[in-house]
């Protein structure tokens, strides 16, 4: 999702745009981060606009992962408590376990993408890698994350 945005890919800005009205800021992993952000000024000046409405979790520079409210500031539990020992084995062993399309290697970025998408419930993961994601979702046998081809 990210380096369609970054490209301008006018259904995922559309996507985007959407989100901005959510309850709950969409998420971007650190390591996704990563693995997209270059030093280029077309690529910083694109993502660096995205990233303001989006949270990084545990990240003390990140906006806050539930938007303020009349009521006031809501947390999310989620965002706020990284995956524990255990979990970062249910991703090993999804890297193990998912059956990926046969050009491709297993990715921990996705698998943990696909562990925090279950975490949360009701997720919808918005990605160019749907056969990827889909793999380890099964192989973590998380039942409520939608995944959305960009």
């Amino acid at each position: 999702m990210l380096i369609a945005l970054a490209d301008r890919n006018a259904k995922a800005v559309r996507l985007h745009t959407g989100l901005k009205d959510t309850p709950h800021r969409a998420l971007v992993l650190g390591p996704v981060l990563a693995q997209v952000w270059r030093p280029s000024p077309a690529t910083v000046h694109a993502l660096a606009g995205v990233m303001k409405d989006c949270t990084v979790p545990q990240v003390r520079s990140s906006a806050p992962a539930m938007r303020p409210t009349g009521v006031g500031q809501t947390a999310c539990i989620m965002c706020a408590t990284g995956p524990d020992s255990t979990e970062w084995q249910r991703i090993g062993s999804a890297l193990g376990a998912a059956e990926l399309p046969p050009e491709k290697r297993p990715d921990a970025v996705h698998a943990l993408v696909a562990l925090t998408a279950a975490r949360h419930g009701s997720a919808v993961v918005f990605t160019s890698d749907p056969a990827d994601l889909d793999a380890y979702l099964k192989a973590l046998d998380a039942k409520d994350v939608h995944v959305v081809q960009i």
